[in-house]
């Protein structure tokens, strides 16, 4: 999935890392001839790329940022209570990741850009991608409900 570059920073060895939309940090070494990006070497180089797009695989395998924190939570749901909003294509703002978490039943879970969907249960958490369409149905009874989480302060 591309997502644009917020920001650059350095790994514990030194490496540039560049900070992207999602949270995510990439590495984006310039070491040629494997890897021709001699823009990391000045930060006029690195300021000129800031809102260049860079493909997150992070993103495409779900992964939630580890520094990310919880905010805030939703009501619980249930099949009579959640809302149609919910069940039809929506999305998070750019930077907030969340957790859909059924403590009850199952729910479908589906992310069309990333040719997803799935069950989602008690064994079974579903990560949601900031900016991603998706879209919840209820299989029956179920009860779940959304953390989002963010970047620390």
């Amino acid at each position: 999935m591309e997502r644009p570059i917020t920001g650059f920073g350095h790994d514990g060895q030194g490496d540039p890392i560049a900070i992207l939309s999602c949270g995510h940090p990439q590495h984006v070494r310039h070491n040629p001839p494997f890897i021709n990006r001699p823009w990391v070497m000045t930060e006029q180089g690195r300021s000129s790329m800031l809102g260049m797009a860079l493909n997150c695989v992070r993103c495409d395998r779900f992964e939630l940022p580890d520094s990310f924190v919880p905010y805030k939570q939703t009501p619980v749901f249930t099949e009579e209570t959640v809302p149609v909003s919910l069940k039809k294509e929506h999305s998070t703002k750019i930077g907030v990741w969340a957790k859909i978490i059924v403590t009850e039943g199952r729910l479908r879970y589906r992310v069309d850009a990333l040719g997803t969907d799935m069950e989602l249960s008690q064994d079974k958490s579903g990560i949601v991608v900031p900016e991603v369409l998706h879209s919840v149905e209820p299989l029956g009874a179920v009860c779940f409900f959304v953390e989002f989480y963010k970047k620390p302060n």
